[in-house]
């Protein structure tokens, strides 16, 4: 679930967490970036756990409708295509995510279920919904199509959503287009005989990105007199205090991967710095960054400093 990408993302932000900070404290932002990976699991379980209980409230809706005290024949026996998706289904009687939720203490939705009200009424009202319960049957295949389709175009764009996430947990926000991705791709792999494991992701893809998380922050701050002398040498027209937060904790962590990580190819770094200066930082932050580091790449290979092996070495 995680990728590189989001590693230097979250080693970024405690990089920056630390450069504010009063007291220097490593363990306590090894820490910090520990937590930080950890509650994105929490907000993909909250935005699975989001599907189910719509699922559910659609169910509880039905029923009170049936008791009407004039209830039409529609409400007497109305359309169970979504109530009765195969896909929502399974994952509304999915022991192991329920556990998951339970042993994290995430009852958002049972707290907060005006957002379940929410998606439930947009979901009435659009057209995938109304398309879909018009089919005359339906397959596994076409119940899992549909579901992907409610969560890519009415749950994760969804505003009131969005904005309720980023007040309960404001790391959340950076996370958010990872998990939403995460989600659709998981769903998109639960076949009718999938284990309740499926729609449960690693957090990390294997040990080497988890070692290189840690690796990521704990080398970038003890070399980190190291990695500013070679900021400040190479920056000559630059006054080193205007140099934006940002700008500095992201040439250093590049500057890091060049002669720290052995196994990193130079472009990947630089692209992968380039786009967080876009993201993360001021408007002309990647153009700075992107001429510093191709003066030191240069630099550090006339100088044999580019300590590069495996795959370090592709071009």
């Amino acid at each position: 679930m995680l990728n590189r990408r989001h590693i230097r993302i979250k080693v970024m932000q405690a990089l920056y967490a630390l450069s504010q900070a009063e007291n220097h404290n490593l363990q306590k932002e090894e820490k910090f970036l520990r937590v930080s990976i950890a509650q994105m699991y929490d907000l993909y379980l909250v935005m699975v756990d989001l599907i189910v209980e719509v699922h559910a409230y659609a169910i509880e809706y039905q029923e009170k409708v049936q008791q009407k005290l004039l209830a039409t024949d529609e409400d007497k026996n109305p359309n169970r295509r979504f109530v009765e998706n195969e896909l929502l289904v399974k994952l509304a009687n999915n022991e192991e995510l329920q556990r998951e939720l339970e042993r994290r203490k995430l009852n958002n939705w049972r707290l907060d279920s005006e957002y379940v009200n929410i998606i439930f009424a947009e979901l009435l009202e659009s057209d995938i919904y109304k398309i879909y319960m018009e089919k005359p049957q339906s397959s596994f295949k076409e119940d899992r199509a549909f579901v992907i389709e409610f969560f890519s175009e009415l749950i994760a764009p969804n505003e009131k959503l969005y904005d309720y996430l980023e007040d309960y947990r404001l790391t959340w926000m950076d996370d958010f287009p990872v998990i939403n991705t995460t989600i659709v791709k998981k769903l998109g792999k639960i076949k009718p005989n999938s284990p309740e494991t499926s729609i449960l992701p690693k957090l990390y893809k294997d040990e080497e990105d988890e070692q290189f998380a840690r690796n990521l922050l704990r080398r970038s701050v003890e070399n980190d007199g190291m990695l500013e002398a070679e900021i400040n040498g190479n920056t000559p027209n630059w006054d080193q205090d205007r140099i934006a937060i940002i700008d500095k904790i992201l040439l250093k962590m590049a500057l890091g991967e060049f002669l720290l990580f052995s196994s990193i190819p130079i472009k990947v770094t630089i692209n992968e710095y380039l786009e967080l200066a876009k993201e993360y930082s001021t408007p002309k932050s990647s153009i700075f960054i992107n001429g510093v580091l191709d003066r030191l790449v240069k630099q550090y290979a006339n100088d044999n400093r580019l300590n590069k092996m495996g795959r370090g070495l592709v071009e």
